[in-house]
């Protein structure tokens, strides 16, 4: 069966394209959850028109990351931590209080864009990347330092 994806799907596609899959597939998984549309003409038109309007709103978007990493690229992010022996945190930076001190810069950055591998557990200046759209990430500076 031909369908016309309207969202991405994993393996499959992207938003607006035609692929053909099992009938069992589209019938149980993609069209119940409005994931794809039966390949028809005035199928294909409709989803044109969604796909032109969605582009448009993913410019806007894409815009709008662009001006906010310009913003971000001068922001430094200072944490006070007690330490114990070797300068060893008690305690670590993570994604949330960064998140959070970006909030208090009036920065609305939610946490699951702040990518950090695993929480900061060292003094000194480290540089922590913020994926602010799929195709727009820039870095912050965060220093933690000595209570």
């Amino acid at each position: 069966m031909e369908v016309i994806l309207r969202e991405e799907v994993e393996k499959l596609g992207h938003r607006g394209a035609i692929v053909k899959v099992a009938d069992g597939y589209a019938r149980n998984y993609l069209l119940p959850r409005k994931l794809a549309v039966a390949a028809t003409d005035a199928n294909r038109k409709i989803v044109e028109q969604e796909r032109q309007a969605w582009l448009r709103k993913e410019a806007k978007v894409k815009t709008d990351a662009d001006d906010l990493a310009k913003l971000l690229d001068s922001v430094k992010l200072t944490f006070h931590h007690r330490v114990g022996e070797n300068d060893h945190l008690f305690g670590s930076v993570t994604a949330k209080d960064i998140a959070e001190a970006l909030e208090k810069q009036n920065f609305h950055i939610e946490r699951r864009k702040v990518v950090l591998e695993e929480p900061i557990r060292s003094l000194g200046e480290h540089k922590v990347t913020l994926h602010l759209h799929r195709d727009v990430s820039t870095e912050i500076l965060v220093v933690v330092e000595k209570e």
